[in-house]
């Protein structure tokens, strides 16, 4: 899903709101999550996960077309780890068709 089909879904399903209003709400809401990770804060969503910023250290690495040993500068990261409910979800196995339990093997 990309920011574009979110804010088509989310005005399909709010009709009392503009796309455009839709458009400044998510934008709204993803300056929040980024502003709070530049400033090394949390995002937890509950239910479906919690963004937070890893640190990686300087390190030499290698240019894989060279071959030639690089230094990589230490740099943050942006890093998701999904929630209970979003994982169960995710893994939910599907309906099978007429309401019967998967899992038995056709004869």
């Amino acid at each position: 899903m990309t920011r574009s089909e979110l804010i088509a879904g989310l005005a399909e399903d709010n009709p009392h709101l503009t796309v455009a209003d839709v458009e400044r709400i998510v934008a709204a809401l993803f300056d929040e999550m980024t502003g709070a990770l530049a400033r090394g804060e949390r995002v937890e969503l509950r239910g479906f996960g919690a963004f937070t910023v890893k640190h990686r250290n300087a390190r030499a690495g290698r240019n894989p077309r060279t071959g030639e040993t690089v230094e990589v500068a230490q740099k943050s990261v942006p890093f998701f780890k999904a929630g209970k409910e979003l994982r169960e979800r995710i893994n939910k196995p599907p309906a099978a068709p007429n309401g019967k339990k998967n899992g038995g093997a056709k004869a």
